[in-house]
């Protein structure tokens, strides 16, 4: 169940009780894990999803770990979402929002000392390059996640 409310879908879902309402159980993850979890190939792994906001999750050992990233303080008294999500590509530009992302991506990888980065969400098609050490993912890949939840891969 939720810990928190989404910063960016309306309230309601912390205390709710889906596994009534709907009468069957249920898992929930949200799409950057999902799509974290789908891309997901071995080792420690960091996702980040760049869509409307900035999807952030770690996968260590088939371990799915959904983070805030985008909120923290990044520059100028702006957080990472503002930066890398729409709003910074839209009010950065094409080429200013990617040395953001890759200077985003530089500082991950050294805080969190990941095997692999992978870069994922519907802005992903506007890298120009893509940084070292990253894969690209692809939405489709919260499909498999969803699937993996349901599976011993998570729940040994």
């Amino acid at each position: 169940m939720p810990i928190a409310e989404p910063v960016n879908l309306g309230p309601g879902w912390v205390g709710y009780d889906f596994e009534s309402d709907f009468g069957c159980p249920i898992r929930m993850l949200n799409d950057a894990a999902m799509q974290a979890l789908g891309s997901y190939e071995g080792g420690r792994m960091l996702f980040l999803g760049l869509g409307t906001g900035m999807g952030s999750a770690i996968v260590i050992e088939k371990v799915v770990v959904p983070l805030e990233l985008a909120h923290l303080p990044y520059r100028k008294g702006r957080t990472f979402e503002e930066y890398l999500g729409r709003q910074g590509l839209e009010r950065l530009g094409r080429k200013k929002w990617q040395r953001h992302v890759e200077d985003v991506v530089d500082r991950f990888r050294d805080a969190f000392l990941m095997d692999e980065i992978v870069i994922g969400g519907g802005n992903v098609k506007k890298l120009k390059r893509v940084p070292p050490g990253v894969r690209l993912g692809d939405n489709s890949h919260a499909f498999k996640g969803g699937f993996r939840m349901w599976e011993d891969y998570l729940h040994p």
